[in-house]
């Protein structure tokens, strides 16, 4: 009998795993603190590349099911300067390698995907500790617990597994996002729905940023990244709506009113959301029994590739434990060799230089130069 597998976390990277050791004949079983697969939105898009993601859902064998929820027509990508100038405006042709789908459907494929029962809802993990000889107890917010010889870490940012590990705990990135929907943008906010276009549109500026997405029917949902110390953002009230949408409003006078339009002309409330990450090449020395994936291993600042990173780690350590049924620990070792340098590689874009958000040359025709160097070299 294989060892049977315990993962804190059904996010992405925890069900792909969970799919690829079902495939494989594995038994797991998923820890999950919400109460069910409905009891939150997944929030929204997500580009599924042909380099990490997609060969995820390979391994899972789950591409037909992917094929069926990709929204045509989303690859499509403007870049604006803050005037409102257009300087690329990339059609979708349908050969780009990073289609995209909501996120809440891509976990329904995986969900749908595994046994009834495979995931236990409403436990929530509160503390992890070792009992050795590889094996680990976890006890839940319930009072329950659960003793495995094989534990990940599929937790994300705040990970409770990750201490077992690592004494790393992640800080806060410098940078926030606000989140806004806007909602029938076609008809009842026409300028801000031309500006996006079909698919995503990112208008960038030293500090200040604003992306937004078209998804699912007519909804726009705006990103507003930007580079501010946490005590700015807690002297906001966000309690409050309207206020707290006219002073993130404020950081963007001067620019083309189609831009405030997606902050201010928002049909939700604004949410932010602090960005933290774990230092860049953060890794540990074996532990026998436990490992980490995704958030857990290795928080980055949101840069597009998180989710497909996360689903890549799920699906080589599944292949890895079904590599090697008879020893655990070469495993997680081959597992971890690969899955270090692969999280510390910089995201880019075909190896052109990205711009962090806070440096003077995060631009418009920066970004664009990135993306011309890309598609050269690619």
């Amino acid at each position: 009998m294989r060892t049977p597998v315990t993962i804190i976390g059904a996010g992405l990277g925890g069900l792909t795993l969970a799919r690829v050791l079902h495939l494989h004949g594995i038994p797991v079983t998923v820890y999950e603190a919400e109460s069910s697969p409905a009891a939150r939105t997944q929030g929204g898009m997500l580009d599924i590349h042909d380099y990490n993601g997609q060969l995820a859902l390979q391994a899972a064998d789950l591409m037909d099911e992917f094929h069926a929820i990709i929204l045509e027509g989303r690859q499509a990508m403007r870049v604006l300067d803050r005037d409102g100038t257009v300087l690329l405006d990339k059609a979708d042709d349908g050969t780009g390698g990073r289609p995209e789908v909501q996120r809440g459907d891509l976990r329904q494929i995986l969900l749908d995907s595994l046994p009834a029962g495979t995931v236990r809802w409403g436990h929530k993990a509160r503390s992890t500790r070792a009992l050795g000889e590889g094996r680990h107890e976890v006890t839940f917010a319930d009072g329950s617990t659960v003793v495995t010889g094989l534990l990940v870490g599929a937790d994300g940012a705040w990970s409770r597994v990750r201490p077992l590990l690592s004494a790393t705990a992640p800080e806060y990135a410098g940078t926030s996002c606000v989140e806004i929907y806007l909602f029938d943008a076609d008809t009842r906010h026409p300028a801000a729905a031309k500006a996006v276009g079909g698919g995503s549109m990112m208008a960038p500026a030293p500090g200040t940023e604003i992306f937004a997405h078209r998804e699912r029917g007519d909804t726009l949902h705006t990103y507003v990244m930007l580079s501010r110390p946490q005590e700015w953002f807690a002297a906001i009230d966000f309690t409050d709506a309207a206020a707290a949408t006219a002073r993130i409003a404020r950081e963007f006078d001067g620019w083309a009113p189609e831009f405030t339009a997606l902050i201010t002309e928002g049909d939700t409330a604004p949410v932010l959301r602090p960005h933290y990450a774990l230092p860049a090449g953060h890794r540990w020395d074996r532990v026998p029994g436990v490992t980490l994936l995704g958030d857990a291993a290795h928080l980055e600042v949101p840069n597009g590739e998180g989710a497909n990173l996360a689903m890549l780690d799920g699906a080589e350590l599944g292949k890895a434990l079904a590599a090697y049924p008879d020893d655990i620990e070469a495993a997680l070792t081959e597992y971890e060799q690969a899955m270090f340098p692969r999280s510390a590689e910089t995201a880019t874009f075909g190896g052109a230089e990205l711009y962090e958000i806070g440096s003077d040359n995060n631009t418009a025709q920066a970004l664009v130069t990135a993306f011309i160097e890309s598609e050269q070299t690619s």
